[in-house]
């Protein structure tokens, strides 16, 4: 189990790196004024960031999710990797219950990070240098937020993180298992790794479109507030204004960025996994003369694995 984590901690701090700008990206299209919208698309909010606030605008608020997801992923690894030993028979259905158990107990960790890091990534849009910080890091933006709103207002947006990250974990876990075995990925074939990019970025793909609509209810709750203006009342209202003011698209924006997003940090999050469980695993094999060696497989999950 141990194996598990720390295989989930790596894969998770590869994933941040890769995929923060994409991130960056969405939540500025997701929660921007569709009166008076500052970017036309995703290439333009791309190259309006670059050019207003330099390349490391698009890695602003990146210190929550790195230091987050890299023990959400921990969590996330170990639990699934848990819950399918503990259930027994490697089935479609048991890959989705694994994944979504494992979604659902990092939630705790996952929403707060995600109110900081939406909040940061908020701060200062269109300027070089913020003339007026609010936060100065995640955790000053946490603790401010709750000083003025309490333990509730550190979990904004807890309810649509649950609705998002236990299906939308199912998926991912689920998707990429089918996809390990159409390829037939085993650790003697050359083209192994490349096998394993694919899989784990298609695994992330069609984990967000699954759940992409509640992400953007998400995504609009946690930055409401921002300013000191409260627009929405809750969950339902927020889908409500939404739908009147924008129409279905809505549930859209920003999904461009998304899903570039979503291959590469997934298909590097995965690949690092696998790879790291089975190095490590040959390594004991080695170091134990007479035990017999474990059947090897690919999936995370089935060996004490693996977003």
């Amino acid at each position: 189990m141990a194996l598990d984590f720390a295989a989930g901690c790596i894969g998770g701090a590869a994933g941040v790196l890769v995929g923060h700008p994409f991130d960056t990206v969405k939540v500025r299209l997701q929660v921007q004024n569709v009166d008076r919208p500052l970017y036309r698309g995703t290439y333009h909010c791309f190259q309006s960031i670059i050019r207003q606030e330099s390349m490391l605008g698009l890695y602003k608020g990146i210190g929550s999710p790195m230091m987050g997801l890299t023990f959400i992923n921990a969590i996330v690894f170990g639990v699934q990797g848990n819950a399918m030993r503990k259930l027994g028979r490697d089935t479609p259905l048991n890959q989705f219950l694994a994944g979504a158990s494992a979604g659902t107990i990092q939630c705790v960790i996952c929403c707060p990070m995600e109110l900081a890091k939406t909040r940061m990534q908020l701060q200062g849009t269109g300027e070089k240098k913020s003339k007026r910080k609010l936060y100065k890091n995640s955790l000053d933006c946490l603790v401010r937020i709750y000083n003025k709103e309490g333990i509730r207002g550190i979990n904004r947006g807890m309810v649509t993180t649950l609705l998002r990250e236990t299906p939308g974990f199912g998926v991912y876990f689920l998707a990429y298992d089918t996809w390990t075995r159409y390829l037939g990925c085993e650790p003697e074939d050359p083209y192994m790794i490349l096998k394993l990019l694919f899989a784990g970025g298609m695994s992330g793909i069609a984990s967000w479109i699954s759940t992409y609509p509640v992400d953007v209810i998400k995504s609009r709750l946690q930055a409401d507030g921002v300013g000191g203006v409260h627009q929405y009342s809750g969950i339902m209202d927020c889908v409500r204004q939404s739908l009147k003011k924008e129409g279905w698209r809505v549930f859209t924006r920003g999904l461009t960025s998304t899903l570039l997003r979503a291959f590469p940090v997934n298909a590097t999050t995965f690949a690092t996994v696998t790879l790291f469980l089975l190095y490590m695993r040959e390594g004991e094999e080695c170091s134990i003369q007479d035990s017999e060696p474990p059947s090897v497989q690919l999936q995370p999950q089935t060996q004490p694995t693996s977003m």
